[in-house]
């Protein structure tokens, strides 16, 4: 698997997405067609969805994000930057846990609603253009990031929304 190919699969849980062709898929991500349709293929070889409809399995889907996200795309930190937040500092998760004086993980960004924070990587160099295009979306890579590298509380939060956001979608 690839890095973007999560960020696939976050995107395909999004009924309104699955219906895309692959070049609008593409274009609502900043990938290409043909990364679209790789992407598509990988996360079917490992059994995270169903190739006919593109309708991620939510069972393998979530075993996959709480258990193995962590593991095969961990967090990367880096200097302080501008950026847009990400992980308990984005707005899906912001209200849920105590303001620190840290500075926030933030994906680096220099437009809209960018703010000072320690970079962390994201998935690919362009999932903060798709977040923006795309709130649903930004939430569910932010909570992906709490599950890539949260503390422990915010990794059960984190696991707990996405497991109801998937149940909501997917059902």
């Amino acid at each position: 698997m690839k890095s973007q190919d999560v960020v696939v699969l976050l995107s395909l849980t999004l009924p309104d997405r699955r219906s895309l062709t692959y070049a609008g898929l593409a274009a609502e991500l900043g990938l290409s067609q043909s990364e679209v349709h790789a992407a598509v293929q990988r996360n079917a070889v490992a059994g995270l969805l169903n190739l006919d409809d593109r309708r991620p399995l939510p069972g393998p889907a979530m075993e996959f994000l709480c258990h193995g996200l962590q593991y095969v795309f961990p967090a990367v930190r880096g200097e302080p930057t501008r950026g847009l937040p990400t992980a308990h500092a984005a707005p899906v998760m912001a209200g849920a846990f105590a303001a620190t004086e840290e500075l926030p993980p933030v994906w680096p960004y220099a437009g809209e609603g960018a703010v000072r924070g320690i970079t962390f990587e994201p998935l690919y160099g362009k999932v903060p253009i798709a977040a923006i295009k795309d709130r649903r979306l930004y939430d569910l890579l932010a909570l992906a990031d709490a599950l890539r590298g949260g503390r422990a509380r915010e990794r059960r939060y984190a696991e707990t929304e996405i497991g109801r956001r998937l149940k909501e979608t997917l059902s």
